[in-house]
């Protein structure tokens, strides 16, 4: 298991960006795939984006495609979520996962075994 600590989550305007952080320790990543995922009030926890440590690989959901960006930072145990052009409805408590053996692809929550603790990002119109 890997230990997951996400940041950076905070109120921000209509149309704002947020980056998000989230750290890893107790084991090397290098053969995960890592993602973020996101859950609203009354909603059900939702995949958002997935990176695929060892080949870079990215995938995104429709809804943030052109507006979120995965990225990793091999040195830092870093996975990041820059976020753009904001809407209120993005509005929910994002986490940070991470699994050996999780797809790259069309990632469900079950497909993750380390999860964080989440971060809420709110987006005020």
């Amino acid at each position: 298991q890997v230990q997951l600590v996400e940041s950076g989550g905070r109120l921000v305007q209509d149309g704002g960006s947020l980056r998000l952080s989230c750290t890893a320790s107790g084991r090397t990543f290098s053969s995960y795939t890592m993602g973020w995922f996101r859950q609203a009030p009354g909603k059900e926890r939702e995949f958002v984006a997935a990176i695929r440590w060892s080949s870079g690989r990215t995938y995104y959901a429709d809804f943030v495609k052109g507006r979120f960006t995965i990225s990793g930072d091999n040195a830092k145990n870093t996975v990041y979520l820059q976020m753009n052009s904001l809407k209120p409805e993005d509005t929910a408590v994002y986490y940070c996962a991470g699994d050996r053996y999780a797809p790259i692809f069309t990632p469900s929550r079950h497909d993750f075994g380390s999860w964080g603790q989440g971060t809420q990002v709110t987006v005020s119109s």
